[in-house]
C-alpha cells in the first residue's frame, strides 16, 4: 500500500548557465516546484503536478521550452513535449509544434489516445480539437542570450503512490528543420512506472536517444538506490562525449539528481521537508 508521502523534482536544463541567469533560473525552478507541490499537498495526482510544473517552465522565457524556445536553421521554432502516467503506462507526446503556448498540455491530452506521438500540423490540429490554447502566429524564438539548448522536466509521486514524468523542449538552436530529439521519446527523455519510479532527462538529445538513457536509469533503479541509479548516465555520455542531466524518483519518493554538464538547474521537495532549489555544478549527485 502507498505510504501517503508525496515527492517532486523539476529541472530547467543541463547546460552552461551564465552567472547573470543563475538566480532567475533557480527562482523559475522554485516557482514550478511550488506549483506542483501545492497540487500534491492537497492530495492531487502526480500527473497533474508534472503537467502544471512543466507548464510554468514553458511560460518562463528564461528556459528553452514554450516561450523560451530557440530558432532552428530556418529561423523557426519547433517544440517537443512528452508525458507519462506511471499508473497506466499511457504516454502522450507531440513534436515539431509551432503554434502552441504549452506543448505539454497537448501531450497530456494525448495520454488516453491510441497514438503515442503526433507531429507538426497533425499535433496542432489535435490540440485545437482538444480546446488547447494556441497562438495565431508561430511562436517566436527567444531573444538572443535568454535561452540555449536544452529541456525542462518534472517527476512526481503522489500520496496514492502513483508516479508521473514530463519533459518539454524548445529545440536545438540552428538545427535542421524537422529535427526531433529525446524529449518526446519514452525511454529516452522520460519514463514513469508505478512500483519503479519516474525519470526526466536533459542534455544532448541525440546521445540520450541513442543510449535510451531513461530506460538505462530505470533499469539501474531495480537494484540501486535513486542516488546511485542516476550516476549510470556518466559512462554512456562519456563514451559519446555528450552531456546530460537527470532527475529521478524511486517508488518510495527518494530523489536522485546527477549531471555531467557545467550546470544543472533543479529543485525538489518531499513530504515533511523544505523545498530545495539550486544551480548544481558538474558531476553532482544527491538524494
Amino acid at each position: 500500500m502507498a505510504d501517503g508521502r508525496w515527492a517532486i523534482a523539476v529541472h530547467g536544463g543541463a547546460c552552461r548557465i551564465p552567472p547573470a541567469l543563475e538566480a532567475p533560473r533557480r527562482e523559475g525552478c522554485a516557482a514550478a516546484l511550488e506549483a506542483g507541490r501545492m497540487i500534491l499537498e492537497r492530495g492531487g495526482s502526480a500527473l497533474e503536478a508534472v503537467k502544471t510544473a512543466v507548464c510554468l517552465l514553458e511560460d518562463d522565457p528564461l528556459f528553452n521550452a514554450g516561450r523560451g524556445s530557440v530558432a532552428n536553421a530556418d529561423g523557426e521554432v519547433e517544440m517537443d513535449a512528452g508525458i507519462m502516467d506511471g499508473a497506466t503506462l499511457d504516454v502522450g507526446a507531440v513534436a515539431c509544434v509551432r503554434f502552441l503556448y504549452n506543448p505539454v498540455e497537448a501531450a497530456h491530452a494525448m495520454l488516453r489516445e491510441p497514438p503515442v506521438l503526433l507531429v507538426g500540423a497533425g499535433a496542432e490540429a489535435f490540440a485545437r480539437a482538444s480546446g488547447i490554447a494556441e497562438s495565431m502566429e508561430a511562436m517566436r524564438p527567444a531573444t538572443a542570450g535568454e535561452s540555449d539548448h536544452d529541456t525542462v522536466g518534472c517527476v512526481a509521486r503522489d500520496r496514492a503512490g502513483h508516479v508521473a514524468a514530463a519533459t518539454s523542449t524548445g529545440g536545438l538552436a540552428g538545427t535542421l528543420a524537422g529535427r526531433v530529439g529525446d524529449a518526446p521519446l519514452p525511454g529516452c527523455g522520460f519514463y514513469a512506472e508505478d512500483g519503479m519510479g519516474a525519470v526526466s532527462l536533459s542534455g544532448d538529445g541525440e546521445a540520450i536517444a541513442r543510449t535510451l538513457l531513461a530506460a538505462r536509469v530505470m533499469r539501474a533503479l531495480e537494484t540501486m538506490s535513486a542516488s546511485a541509479a542516476v550516476t549510470t548516465i556518466f559512462e554512456p555520455m562519456a563514451r559519446l562525449r555528450a552531456e546530460a542531466g537527470v532527475i529521478l524518483l524511486d517508488r518510495d519518493g527518494a530523489i536522485g539528481i546527477a549531471h555531467n554538464s557545467p550546470h544543472f538547474a533543479a529543485a525538489y521537495a518531499r513530504e515533511g521537508m523544505a523545498p530545495v532549489s539550486a544551480i548544481v555544478w558538474k558531476d553532482h549527485h544527491a538524494q
